[in-house]
């Protein structure tokens, strides 16, 4: 397939573009749409083939048999992460930022503190205050042209009323492909706090060439505290399917999750489970090396676009499709440059402030579109803030 065969997505429910104009003031029909994580391009060949299957059949009724759902899960990740997994300890919920929700469910209580290392994906945190629970950030900075944690200034932050520990890996919105020195910090961390390791790994496919993910479960000593969470659903653009995965070793930890699952009547939809389980496959695996292979093609364009626009800075990309890009050399109020973005280039971004501390000069680019548009919104941003140059 091609990535560069613009999709029209506009009119389709598509909360990226139809939201476009209500929520940042974007026009509709002249606006590029570079916020909510999701790829403007077709899934693989392989997932729309089993999606045709399901339709053609015509009955939509409950999924038995998930052995080959569960086979595919194992497959891939021994193949694609070199982890090897139970299929026994999969859970499946509907996506993981209700994967995120369950775990805070099942592992805390109200008051309980939720330590997340910011800034980081901004539904974590909605749903840990939704749920009564106590959002203790501890702030990243930028070091070397990537996030950096401080394990010294943490440990001092801590009370021992914090309960849980979730990190981002790959991190959203930095795109840091954390090394294994650095999740063992994670670890140890998790470890002398007595906290749950919640690791969100949905961007684990999604790494650029030169970098390679390692999955927290393949770190020592963690085992007994560790919640895997992954999802097909970001790597293959499906994520309307609300579909991903809990993955738990530790046995205390597992049944109290199945608990709460069961307690919720909780069971996943079946065209998630038919769209995962063609995804994980020789043919998937095929697609994904060309989508990364591009996107590695659209990372280079945007930031060497935004890097030459003086006072802006993008983040180097060592994984996902999100660029994050800090304005603060700009010199302007976060309302300056925001607009400039907006209603200057006529492109709707995340704000950092939604990520949390740390986040406050900041905006999320999707760069997931084909690259005709990629190469527009670059040429928009520069026009916006020609003035600098």
């Amino acid at each position: 397939m091609s990535f560069d065969t613009p999709i029209e997505r506009r009119g389709t429910h598509c909360v990226k573009w139809d939201g476009m104009e209500q929520i940042y003031g974007v026009p509709a029909e002249t606006g590029i749409s570079m916020w909510v994580a999701d790829m403007d391009f077709a899934t693989a060949p392989v997932v729309q083939n089993a999606v045709q299957a399901m339709a053609d059949h015509g009955v939509y009724g409950y999924f038995g048999d998930d052995s080959n759902y569960r086979g595919a899960i194992q497959w891939w990740m021994k193949e694609r992460h070199g982890w090897d997994l139970d299929p026994a300890h999969i859970f499946t919920t509907h996506g993981l930022v209700n994967g995120t929700a369950m775990c805070v469910d099942a592992f805390t209580a109200p008051g309980d503190g939720v330590v997340l290392f910011t800034p980081v994906y901004h539904a974590f945190a909605k749903v840990i205050n939704a749920a009564g629970r106590k959002v203790v950030e501890c702030q990243m900075q930028p070091q070397n042209g990537r996030y950096h944690m401080d394990f010294d200034a943490y440990d001092a932050q801590m009370t021992g009323a914090e309960k849980m520990v979730i990190l981002c890996s790959p991190h959203n919105p930095g795109g840091c492909v954390w090394s294994r020195e650095e999740l063992q910090q994670v670890a140890d961390f998790a470890k002398r706090h007595d906290l749950v390791l919640v690791s969100d790994e949905i961007h684990h496919d999604l790494v650029m060439p030169g970098h390679t993910h390692i999955p927290m479960s393949l770190i020592n000593g963690v085992e007994d505290r560790l919640v895997m969470m992954t999802a097909t659903t970001k790597t293959f653009n499906i994520a309307g399917s609300h579909s991903g995965n809990v993955i738990i070793a530790d046995p205390d930890l597992r049944a109290r999750f199945g608990a709460r699952m069961m307690a919720l009547g909780m069971s996943p939809n079946s065209f998630g489970l038919f769209m995962a389980t063609a995804a994980y496959s020789p043919e998937g695996a095929a697609w994904v090396d060309d989508l990364i292979a591009y996107l590695d093609g659209n990372r280079r364009l945007f930031d060497d676009a935004v890097n030459a626009i003086p006072g802006l800075k993008s983040m180097p990309l060592e994984a996902t499709y999100l660029a994050w890009v800090d304005f603060k050399d700009t010199g302007m109020s976060r309302e300056e440059f925001t607009k400039r973005v907006e209603q200057g280039a006529g492109i709707a971004a995340n704000h950092g402030p939604t990520f949390g501390s740390g986040g406050e000069t900041y905006l999320r680019f999707n760069i997931a579109t084909p690259r005709a548009r990629v190469q527009e919104a670059c040429d928009r941003l520069a026009e916006a803030f020609k003035d600098l140059q």
